[in-house]
């Protein structure tokens, strides 16, 4: 089906004029594509469409890409949001038994139907803030069977909601009680798991935690050497609570994202910016832990390396379901630019999860896009809170918000 829609002030982001605003524009979609965008002045004569919406002179920007996010588990973490007011580290909690392996432990116990409703609830609340494509994580089951249920949620939410899903193997998330005190046992199992995982479909690419609590940089190459046998890419959480040279392995393996990366060095930004490496920034989690060193945003920027946003959605350490915060988030403590924050969670976000096909309007490009009734684009990161897309298109298709079940009183359960 063609589509036209006029009369819009596009902010389409492509080439390197600012915002790549174009006032009075116009797409034309054919099917999942545009097909045409211009000035509405230049539309060709005697198009032959299907339907013709007129904007009215509202805001269009690409549909916003959430390129981290934890979306599949079982329970929440409030008690230890309570613990960290009372004093208590993140890594002291996750040593005490709590952190990762308290949402494992919920995950576990959860059905497939209670994984999938909760994680519905939590993609529902970033479609209506214009998200139309997220990745998704495993990374709470650390077991094979586990693991597998986790993604085919993910998958499951791809097909049965309008959202692209990239889903993302995290077996390298921690180590489970069963293998306590043995983490190359626990790895060369993550590494045994992924064969069957990928042949089922389950796996676009390939993480872990590289981290003092999570695995070490010996660890996390054995997980990548297992990736790229099956010609899986990779990324990381890297730096986010020490340094750890992680970014620099991951750029070894020309690693999509590297993300959080709060202790990044110099020779790991140089190292992200020869292998093209994305740098994915986490502001929720900074924010909701509390942390005090941000990222080296001018380092990372004067090295040309491309700077993501996204939610970070989880549990323990960012409970955020509003990429829209997030973008603020970044601009208030790490000092984005709006346009930077917002490009973050389009062209640099597409890229980081491998996809060339969305993150700008242009001819071609996937057709996600969101209305807005808003003047200027910065108003995006501005707003806190109260700001909402009035239309959003994916695969140039209308969502239909009415017909969305509101995401109810629990985000956890």
């Amino acid at each position: 089906m063609r589509k036209l829609w006029r009369h819009a002030q596009l902010t389409t982001l492509a080439g390197d004029a600012p915002w790549g605003r174009l006032a009075d524009g116009a797409l034309l979609t054919s099917g999942e594509r545009i097909a045409w965008i211009g000035r509405d002045a230049d539309l060709p004569r005697h198009l032959d469409v299907d339907a013709e919406h007129d904007l009215e002179g509202a805001l269009v920007t690409p549909g916003f890409v959430d390129c981290h996010t934890h979306l599949v588990y079982g329970g929440a973490r409030d008690d230890e949001f309570e613990a960290r007011l009372h004093g208590a580290s993140y890594a002291e909690i996750a040593r005490q038994g709590g952190g990762i392996l308290a949402t494992v432990r919920a995950t576990r116990q959860a059905s497939d139907e209670s994984l999938f409703a909760s994680a519905r609830r939590r993609a529902l609340a970033l479609l209506t803030e214009g998200v139309t494509t997220l990745e998704i994580k495993s990374g709470y089951g650390l077991t094979l069977a586990d693991e597998a249920r986790c993604l085919r949620v993910a998958r499951r939410l791809g097909r049965e909601l309008p959202l692209t899903v990239v889903s993302t193997y995290l077996g390298a998330h921690a180590l489970p009680p069963e293998f306590a005190g043995c983490p190359d046992d626990y790895i060369a199992a993550v590494c045994a798991w992924l064969p069957a995982l990928h042949a089922e479909g389950l796996v676009d690419a390939v993480d872990a935690f590289c981290e003092t609590i999570g695995f070490s940089r010996d660890q996390t190459r054995r997980v990548f050497d297992a990736a790229r046998t099956l010609g899986l890419p990779v990324k990381l959480h890297a730096e986010q609570l020490s340094h750890q040279n992680g970014a620099a392995l991951a750029a070894q393996y020309g690693a999509l994202s590297c993300d959080h990366l709060e202790y990044l060095d110099a020779a790991g930004i140089q190292a992200m910016a020869a292998a093209g490496t994305v740098a994915v920034l986490l502001p929720g989690a900074f924010y909701f832990l509390r942390e005090t060193q941000p990222p080296p945003i001018a380092a990372l920027r004067a090295a040309g390396v491309p700077l993501a946003v996204a939610t970070d959605h989880n549990p323990g350490s960012s409970p955020l379901l509003s990429l829209l915060l997030a973008l603020n988030l970044a601009c208030t403590l790490f000092r984005l630019t709006p346009e930077e924050a917002v490009r973050g969670a389009t062209v640099h976000a597409a890229r980081a999860l491998g996809l060339a096909d969305r993150g700008i309007l242009a001819v071609g490009r996937r057709a996600d896009f969101a209305v807005w009734t808003l003047d200027h684009p910065r108003e995006l990161t501005y707003w806190i809170g109260g700001c909402r897309p009035s239309r959003v298109i994916a695969g140039g298709q209308e969502v239909n918000r009415h017909a969305l079940i509101a995401t109810g009183s629990s985000l956890s359960a």
